[in-house]
């Protein structure tokens, strides 16, 4: 999703992107380069998401739009010509959103198909996919982690759904 937590990754990627193994150790970060990797190797390939506010704009432009509410604490960030795609909603939205005003809550895209997330995450040559659905999509999690499996792409799951720990999925 391109909710708050992404904003804060895509955000906190361009904030730290020339931060190296050299410098001194930064403020917000607990390591300047991890396993080889700094901030300024990560790099966004494709997105996902179900709100009509965000679905068709570049990343760089979805992660400000409502009803996310993070900090802004970054507010240059650059294209980068990753357009957020339709996915599917599943259980990803919880039913008493739909009592929150506009400003607060999610924005369906009812006239667009949800993309074949496994094929674009293949077409993107995406390494791995970071699962920041909301709590409780459980279904949705549980759907992301099979296109990841299908794609040939590793995940690194941000919510609480059993997944690596789940002997079912460890088989797959």
């Amino acid at each position: 999703g391109g909710g708050n937590c992404s904003s804060s990754l895509v955000q906190g990627v361009q904030y730290y992107k020339d931060v190296s193994a050299n410098d001194e150790p930064v403020s917000g970060l607990m390591h300047n380069v991890f396993g080889g990797y700094k901030i300024g190797d990560i790099k966004f390939v494709a997105a996902f998401d179900v709100d009509k506010r965000k679905i068709g704009k570049d990343l760089s432009e979805a992660i400000f739009e409502k009803p996310n509410c993070t900090t802004i604490f970054q507010k240059d960030v650059p294209k980068l010509n990753v357009i957020v795609q339709k996915g599917p909603v599943l259980d990803g939205i919880a039913e008493h959103m739909k009592d929150y005003p506009p400003e607060r809550t999610f924005l369906i895209d009812e006239k667009q198909k949800p993309v074949d997330v496994a094929t674009e995450l293949k077409k993107a040559n995406a390494e791995v996919l970071i699962n920041y659905m909301p709590v409780g999509s459980e279904e949705a999690t549980k759907y992301y982690a099979q296109c990841c499996l299908d794609a040939g792409v590793a995940m690194i799951n941000c919510m609480p759904v059993f997944i690596a720990s789940n002997y079912e999925w460890e088989k797959r």
